[in-house]
């Protein structure tokens, strides 16, 4: 609603300000300019061979056409249905022809541009320019600017209409007065297409529609503008209401807006680097972070009753939300946008249980995808919470939040601590192993190679064995809520430091070997450790709860270049073990971004500056394509070669590289 509110106000100054207006430079969007690549004619509705342009949460983004005859911004690429399909090459594809009924639109160049607020695209030829620009209103609306110059020496005359074959998504295609609505038995989403301030004549069907508008009349250097609202909007969201929002404004001042918002956003990120990252090529990396997180951003509908981001849009199995990475996503959220911080937060807090578990992950359709109750992730949410209040010092948001926190931090030690000895295991509701696994978001980490499930209770099972990178989180989490507590005033506080400084020589004395210098998870009596070198074992730096002695010797191997240190350094397990296998193992050997970071803060926090910083370095430039313009930031990455590997537009690969970069 404030979002809803800002825009009135700026459509209203920029509509009703006659005076003339000094040219606003917006320095800091500058260095978004074409940060991702969004050429893209889907050959087909589930077409994922390029990446997809969306804004202020929508369910729906747009691409460039890479294609002749397509004049018109690819998609809209759907996210309203069946886990993403396009609608068409383009929804609303321009023909422009003359009284001898031949094309105009035969063009000798085309330039595109995009920035994190709009995108933009100029085509010529020898008698016309066409320019195209997309901007969104809202969650539930994009407008589109079709602008026809004369470049000629004669008056021309122009009769402009605006089509589209359909992909088989839509069940219904009906036209009214100056707009054609979209319907689909497989979402409740409507789709409307209005052409404002226009009259045309559509005919339509469920795979093909096409309307006219009036016929222009361009004098030599005389220019003509259409604008098109495209919306598909859910139906707990009034549809009357967003026709009065799109009739309230023009294009100028929606994309004036959006160039502000982003700039502001793009200040924050780029004014608080480190100082040693002071390059422009690491402002320009945290810009395409910045809108990496921004496709994947979404607004409440269906299940989801708060805005939050998905993992990645672009891979089929991650229009969702995660628990884990929710906690991720907020933490680089709050350095920018703490209003989306807040909510991703509170998305996955309205699916904890009584017990006080929360679900690992959940969608806005359970007809396509179950919430997964099976397990939850690794404790990080009180950690996300502290940075935001860090930032803003919001006290009723930690209000909000802290018992929720504190039931979620104890259900670990009421379901996840078989023997009852303060230290806990992974596990899953079901009994299930593969569920167990997944609980500590290293699917296939060699640790788990031998392990087995035991029963605590009903719906409570452990692993058998005590994971050194979980006790670290809940270590982290003591002193996290011991901070939430003590700004609430509440007694709490004392009680966190004291289990903390517990379960803080347990982890060194456990954990540790002495003789290799690393952490490794160990068997449930503790006795024996589970050997194999993988991040886990500084996730104890990142916690701050190691010794001196044992953070110089993890550190030590962390920058062993037969190790960890290699081309994408701090990836998930040592180079030299024999089950490393970065292209068939996805815990097996990838470089994570948020595991490099937990590396690379755990160093800082113990001092070892010059090194954090040689591995961040190595790290953005060897990975292939991060401080490139148009390669996506991806999933996870091939430490030895730099390749990118699995999903593109990863929103906790993004988040990562935000915090690596900012001063705390």
């Amino acid at each position: 609603m404030k979002k809803l509110i800002t825009l009135f106000a700026l459509a209203f100054f920029f509509s009703c300000n006659s005076k003339p207006k000094t040219k606003i430079e917006y320095y800091h969007l500058k260095f978004s300019k074409n940060s991702l690549d969004y050429r893209i004619t889907p050959k087909h509705k589930f077409d994922k061979d390029g990446l997809m342009f969306s804004d202020q949460g929508a369910w729906f983004a747009y691409s460039f056409s890479d294609s002749t005859g397509i004049d018109g911004f690819s998609g809209p690429f759907l996210m309203t249905q069946q886990n993403g399909v396009w609608s068409s090459t383009s929804l609303a594809n321009l023909k422009l022809k003359d009284n001898k009924n031949s094309s105009f639109l035969n063009f000798s160049s085309t330039k595109t541009n995009n920035f994190n607020s709009h995108l933009e695209e100029i085509q010529k030829n020898d008698k016309i320019e066409l320019k195209k620009e997309l901007v969104f209103i809202s969650g539930h609306t994009a407008l589109q600017r079709f602008t026809i110059t004369n470049n000629s020496i004669e008056s021309l005359t122009i009769h402009p209409s605006f089509g589209a074959n359909l992909f088989e998504v839509f069940s219904e295609v009906t036209h009214n007065d100056n707009q054609v609505t979209f319907n689909s038995n497989k979402s409740s989403a409507k789709g409307v297409i209005q052409f404002l301030n226009e009259d045309i004549s559509t005919m339509s069907d469920s795979l093909f529609y096409n309307s006219h508008l009036e016929t222009s009349f361009l004098k030599p250097n005389e220019s003509k503008s259409f604008v098109i609202s495209q919306s598909f909007i859910f139906p707990e969201y009034s549809w009357e209401d967003e026709q009065k929002l799109i009739a309230s404004i023009d294009f100028d001042s929606v994309l004036s807006a959006r160039k502000s918002e982003k700039n502001a956003q793009l200040k924050s990120l780029i004014e608080n680097r480190k100082p040693q990252f002071q390059d422009s090529i690491y402002a320009q990396v945290l810009a395409k972070a910045q809108l990496t997180l921004q496709n994947n951003w979404r607004i409440p509908a269906g299940e989801i009753s708060h805005e939050g981001l998905f993992p990645s849009y672009h891979y089929v199995w991650f229009n969702g939300f995660w628990s884990w990475d929710s906690w991720k996503h907020s933490v680089g959220l709050s350095y920018y946008d703490l209003p989306l911080a807040k909510e991703q937060i509170k998305l996955m807090f309205k699916f904890q249980n009584e017990d006080g578990f929360v679900a690992d992950c959940v969608y806005r359709d359970t007809t396509i995808e179950a919430h997964n109750y099976r397990d939850t992730k690794p404790p990080l949410s009180a950690w996300a919470v502290a940075k935001i209040y860090e930032k803003d010092n919001d006290i009723a948001f930690v209000k909000y939040m802290y018992p929720k926190l504190k039931k979620y931090h104890y259900w670990w030690y009421n379901k996840r601590d078989h023997d009852k000895d303060g230290v806990c295991e992974y596990g899953s509701t079901d009994g299930s192993l593969v569920a167990a696994k997944w609980e500590s978001g290293m699917d296939n980490a060699i640790r788990f190679d031998n392990s087995k499930i035991l029963k605590n209770s009903e719906g409570a099972y452990s692993l058998d064995q005590e994971s050194v990178d979980l006790n670290a989180y809940l270590y982290a989490e003591k002193l996290f809520l011991s901070e939430l507590a003590k700004a609430l005033q509440n007694e709490d506080s004392k009680t966190y430091l004291k289990e903390a400084e517990t379960l803080k020589q347990n982890i060194q004395t456990q954990f540790y070997d002495e003789e290799d210098g690393w952490f490794y998870d160990t068997t449930l009596d503790g006795n024996t450790f589970i050997k194999g070198e993988g991040s886990e074992g500084w996730t104890t730096l990142w916690a701050n709860a190691a010794t001196k002695k044992q953070a110089e010797q993890v550190k030590n191997r962390m920058m062993n270049p037969e190790k960890f240190f290699t081309k994408v350094p701090f990836q998930t397990m040592s180079a030299d073990h024999e089950k490393f296998d970065p292209l068939k193992g996805y815990w097996r050997g990838p470089n994570w971004l948020d595991q490099a970071y937990f590396g690379i803060k755990g160093l800082r926090n113990y001092g070892y500056i010059e090194d954090a910083d040689k591995a961040t370095i190595q790290l953005l430039k060897g990975a292939n394509g991060i401080l490139e313009k148009g390669k996506a930031i991806r999933e996870n990455y091939h430490p030895l070669t730099g390749k990118g590997l699995h999903a593109h537009n990863f929103s906790w690969s993004a988040a990562h590289i935000i915090m690596m970069l900012q001063n705390d």
